[in-house]
């Protein structure tokens, strides 16, 4: 079964209203593993409104927090390496390896 992705706005996950999507393909078999919602002009307006209404909050905070949230963003990458790994040799054709390099 094809997955069928979201968006992801101010913090949720909106399911796509256009009705228009583009399939991802698995390079190295070039079936269909999910499709990808084409987004509205309402639901960019709403992902651009949530981005700037959080931007003045988030730019205001001292450097050492900004820092902490991105070390903890590194933290979580690190923990889920090996999911993250697997998603970028289904959708970019990468041996297991060399994903896990990027």
């Amino acid at each position: 079964m094809t997955r069928e992705l979201t968006h992801f706005i101010n913090g949720a996950h909106v399911k796509g209203t256009s009705g228009r999507f583009g399939d991802v393909f698995d390079p190295a078999t070039g079936e269909v593993q999910a499709r990808a919602p084409f987004a509205s002009a309402s639901e960019v307006a709403v992902a651009v409104a949530a981005a700037a209404k959080a931007f003045p909050e988030w730019s205001a905070q001292n450097p050492q927090k900004r820092a902490r949230v991105m070390f903890n963003f590194k933290a979580l990458v690190e923990r889920e390496m090996d999911s993250l790994a697997r998603m970028l040799s289904a959708e970019h054709g990468k041996t297991l390896p060399d994903a896990r390099g990027d």
